[in-house]
């Protein structure tokens, strides 16, 4: 019988997955043939999350040059480079474009399509319309993968997991907050994808409470402001009237930091420096394990303020007291946080060139307003100023940070685990809004139909209403009869609606403190509570401790999915090879 490979989930990283084994068959799989089964309820390519039947109003929150599929020389993976189009170079676009997620969803069913035809003539890829609800067979023997609406399974050698984002069954809070909005005829929306959450319970001109200022807010603003027939003229927002006011806050209290809005010069920052593979390996190698906070931290800091003062020294000389050569030096030696600071107070006087972590990732920390309407001009201001800074090419640093994010991210895949804090802290600093995006938000504020609340936002539920909180205005709420937790539901395998990834979790497989799926860093597979590797199942993407900063990314900065990509596809192809070489003999 031919070998049979399964995939669930035909999104960008199933495609992903999928355009390596095409770039890696011609040297590693010359078998009798291969069945590629792609199982996904949406259409191959864009998957649910790019899917091509979603409004137009909807953004990437990266420039149409900073996208692409393909790889590069950079990517460290033992595969074929095989180059391929940008974003911006296969739709014919301007490259500093904010291009919609419709044409999106059509450069990744281009990417698909072209894997496809690239696939060696005797590998036949079978596309599946349906959820996959479980998985069974033995360690050691074909797996059983059962489809909705289908009595029989498919019979797999290997099977894939590139589920993508996942809905999330609620936590206890969130539960909570659900019973008492049925109990007393409130609005509740949970996190989600916010182009499937249904909005039109929340009505216009009335109050909403909205937790969270990442992009899942961004795209809710969008969808009741826009999106409900509202236009822009200039910096002026002319509403519709069907809008409701929105009241947002969040744990930092500030939306994202924007994208960068000019392109990088010069010579770029010799990265990694400080955090690259022998700091992994040596992290790896401690038979006690490694703590995030006490080991890793700061080896990130330290390369985070690499970057950054690479390129304030070679490129903005004049604000600095000495030589690259003598700062690089003695930043190399300093020993601590505490002579690290007194070295940057000796070589940078300006402060607003220093880099500060904790005070970008906490704005608002120790500060208060006497008033409601005092915030909301004090954040319109730090909006505003993020936005000059962010297009500012007088402050490139910034963007010598943003590659060293990059750097780092790579390097803590390997890692795997090391908890959500760096995940959300990366969305923040690297993965923000476009710039028009914070352009509109202020806007609607000005227009009152955005409202901030401030930082460490509290909800309570109480007399028949929600209520909405901040110490950074004392003595302020506001209450409202709807309430929308603006972001994703968090990847826990234990919560996970998925029917099949619940059931692995059922059967063993392991899952690192915080819930993800724990899985093999050289190959993706599974790994169950010993650490075993499951001979014929692997999984990628955001639900597993090896997720990446996307499944796409921009040209000529490593990929850390397409490394990944590519050892598995590898992997699956050995397997499959000799699977076929035993069953000749």
């Amino acid at each position: 019988m031919r070998p049979q490979l399964v995939i669930v989930g035909a999104g960008p990283r199933g495609t992903g997955l999928l355009e390596r084994i095409a770039a890696n068959a011609p040297d590693l799989y010359a078998g009798s043939g291969l069945d590629i089964h792609l199982v996904d309820p949406h259409p191959p390519g864009g998957g649910r999350i790019w899917r091509t039947a979603q409004s137009p109003l909807l953004w990437m929150n990266s420039h149409a040059e900073d996208v692409t599929m393909f790889t590069d020389e950079t990517v460290q993976m033992a595969g074929p480079v095989r180059e391929g189009p940008t974003l911006h170079e296969w739709a014919e676009l301007d490259g500093r474009t904010f291009a919609d997620r419709q044409i999106q969803g059509r450069y990744l069913r281009h990417v698909y399509e072209r894997a496809l035809a690239e696939l060696p003539p005797d590998v036949t890829v079978h596309h599946h319309a349906r959820r996959a609800l479980r998985v069974s067979g033995p360690r050691e023997g074909r797996q059983q993968v059962w489809l909705e609406g289908r009595p029989r399974p498919l019979l797999a050698d290997l099977l894939v997991l590139a589920l993508g984002h996942l809905d999330s069954e609620l936590d206890d809070e969130q539960a909570e907050l659900a019973a008492y909005a049925r109990e007393h005829g409130l609005v509740h929306l949970p996190p989600d994808f916010t182009a499937d959450s249904d909005l039109s319970p929340l009505r216009a001109g009335e109050p909403v409470l909205v937790r969270g200022f990442g992009l899942a807010f961004v795209d809710l603003m969008v969808l009741l402001t826009e999106g409900r027939g509202g236009r822009y003229e200039g910096d002026t927002y002319i509403p519709s009237g069907r809008e409701p006011v929105l009241y947002v806050g969040s744990r930092r209290g500030v939306p994202y930091h924007s994208k960068i809005g000019y392109d990088w010069t010069g010579d770029r920052p010799p990265l990694p420096r400080f955090f690259g593979p022998p700091e992994v390996e040596a992290l790896l190698a401690r038979p006690e394990g490694f703590d995030f906070r006490r080991d890793v931290w700061p080896l990130v800091e330290k390369e985070l303020g690499f970057a950054h003062y690479h390129r304030l020294f070679t490129a903005h000389a004049g604000r600095t007291a000495m030589t690259w050569a003598d700062f690089e030096e003695k930043y190399a030696a300093a020993a601590d946080l505490a002579e690290t600071a007194a070295l940057v107070a000796a070589a940078v006087p300006d402060p607003a060139d220093r880099l500060d972590l904790a005070a970008l990732d906490h704005p608002l920390d120790g500060v208060r307003y006497t008033s409601h309407e005092e915030f909301q001009e004090g954040l319109r201001g730090y909006v505003q100023g993020d936005l000059s800074r962010r297009h500012d090419p007088e402050h490139s640093a910034d963007l010598g940070v943003f590659l060293g994010l990059l750097s780092v991210y790579g390097q803590l895949v390997r890692l795997g685990n090391v908890g959500p804090w760096w995940h959300g802290f990366f969305s923040y600093l690297a993965s923000g809004p476009p710039g028009p995006r914070l352009r509109q938000l202020l806007a609607l504020s000005r227009a009152g139909l955005l409202r901030f609340v401030g930082a460490d936002m509290t909800v309570t539920a109480e007399d028949g209403v929600f209520r909405a909180a901040s110490p950074t205005v004392p003595g302020f709420s506001v209450e409202a009869r709807a309430l929308v937790e603006a972001r994703l539901p968090e990847p826990t395998v234990g919560r996970a609606r998925d029917t099949l990834l619940r059931e692995l979790h059922a059967e063993g497989a392991a899952e690192t403190p915080d819930g993800l799926l724990r899985i093999d860093p050289a190959d993706g597979r599974i790994l169950d509570g010993a650490g075993r590797p499951h001979p014929r199942r692997f999984a990628l993407g955001p639900f597993t401790d090896g997720r990446t900063p996307g499944a796409f990314t921009r040209p000529r900065t490593g990929g850390p999915a397409f490394r990944q990509n590519d050892a598995t596809a590898r992997a699956a192809l050995r397997f499959l090879a000799e699977l076929t070489l035993r069953a000749a003999a």
